[in-house]
Formats: C-alpha cells, structure tokens, sequence
C-alpha cells in the first residue's frame, strides 16, 4: 500500500525534482521545516520509492546527441516471445532514450537521440537487426519545443 503524502511531501518531491542539489538546509528552509525532520522526510521518500535517483541535466547538442527522432515499430507478430525479445533487444541500443509499448497502429514508440542522420542511419540497422520487426516509420524532431521530466505534483 502507497503511503498518503502530505503537503509538505508533495512541497519537498517538486523542489527536489526542480534542483536535486538542494541542502536539507536549504529544503528545510523552503519547506517550514528543521533540518532533521526534513532529512528523514527525504530518506523516507527515497526508501518509499517516490524518490528513485538523482541526476545532472544535460546538453545533448553539447554532447554530440542534437537529432531526436521518435520511432514507431509494428512487430510481425504479437506473443509474449516477440515482445521479450524486442524488448531485450532494445534496451541495448544506447541511442534509445525511451521506449514505451503503446495500444493502437503500432506496437512500441521509441524516442532516439544521435548526433546527426549518419548516426541515426547506423541506428536504425541495428534496429532492424532485432528479430521480429515488420516495419518502422521514423519522425525526426525538427524543433524540440518542451522537454521535460519533470512530473505534475499537486502542491495543495
């Protein structure tokens, strides 16, 4: 059973994914709270899952990763086999940012980050080496208007 958050949870979950970095000082400050209590708020967030990592933001266009594309694979077939393999297959694939089994046309949607359409060429035959795919149909990003990971919390 999921634990109720209060207020003060929900106030520290949306600092915290805004700035990872924060001092409990600091948290406790912005949250009306003394450090310790504020300390064992967020340990308890982390031991209760609400809390999975922390980690920096990145620049992909500084990183050699700027072309986005986002993939839809239909599979040939649709058994439990299929989809292990696939998806087996592709968590390996390093350009794949995310990978989501969707209902409806296709079977999964992929979100890829390459340097450029050279590496996105290389990519996608390596995709196409995975077993078990019928066909794919690619969009690239031409402008990346919103990215975010940043999760809706109601603060009230």
């Amino acid at each position: 059973m999921t634990p109720i958050l209060d207020r003060t949870d929900r106030r520290l979950l949306a600092l915290l994914q805004t700035d990872g970095r924060l001092s409990i000082a600091e948290l406790a400050r912005r949250v009306h709270l003394s450090a310790t209590p504020c300390l064992e708020r967020v340990r308890r967030l982390e031991r209760d899952g609400y809390i999975r990592g922390y980690a920096a933001d990145l620049d992909p266009a500084l990183l050699g990763a700027g072309l986005i594309a986002f993939v839809e694979v239909q599979l040939d077939r649709t058994t439990p086999d299929v989809f292990n393999r696939f998806r087996d297959g592709v968590i390996g694939l390093e350009p794949v940012q995310e990978c989501h089994m969707v209902a409806g046309g296709f079977d999964y949607l992929l979100k890829v980050r390459t340097a450029d359409m050279t590496g996105y060429r290389r990519f996608l035959e390596d995709l196409a080496a995975l077993a078990g795919i019928e066909q794919t149909h690619t969009y690239v990003v031409m402008e990346e208007v919103k990215s975010t990971r940043a999760i809706p919390i109601d603060e009230r």
